[in-house]
């Protein structure tokens, strides 16, 4: 059994392990170039529940959020990456702007974030029953990184 899941069957899986009494655990994000920031994210997450499902966004949300160029990395890769970290359970990929369908869908009892983000700018907060959020490293960004490529060239 993989960890990349279709809504239909994540939905599922989520309904039966709710049922167990498991505690959900939901973070989301482009995930372009995976960075000691995302690990350290994935980590604590994973300490708040029992199952980490981790949403991205597919290659056209993010053409529609993110700079020209991105993602740098398809959704293929992104997904394939993060299914082959640990403390991950499921990768399922979402097709809008924002996770909040997603998560309405899943309805997990957690959703994590890095502290760059308010509180009043997270999405799917009013679906949860707890928001947490996680204080990054500083100077760790996919943005960062691809600027210091760029400067290298």
């Amino acid at each position: 059994m993989g960890k990349i899941k279709t809504l239909t069957s994540l939905k599922s899986l989520i309904s039966k392990l709710k049922r167990q009494g498991k505690k959900i655990v939901f973070t989301n994000g482009c995930f372009d170039l995976i960075h000691p920031g995302h690990i350290k994210i994935f980590k604590e997450a994973k300490k708040k529940g029992d199952i980490l499902v981790v949403g991205i966004n597919s290659d056209s949300s993010i053409k529609q959020i993110k700079p020209q160029g991105r993602p740098v990395q398809d959704e293929g890769a992104r997904t394939k990456i993060l299914e082959a970290i640990e403390t991950i359970d499921f990768v399922t990929v979402f097709n809008e702007r924002t996770p909040y369908n997603l998560i309405n869908a899943i309805k997990p009892d957690i959703l994590v974030k890095g502290d760059d983000w308010g509180k009043k700018e997270i999405i799917g907060a009013d679906l949860v029953k707890k928001v947490y959020r996680i204080k990054l490293y500083p100077g760790h960004s996919t943005t960062n990184i691809i600027k210091k490529i760029k400067k290298s060239d």
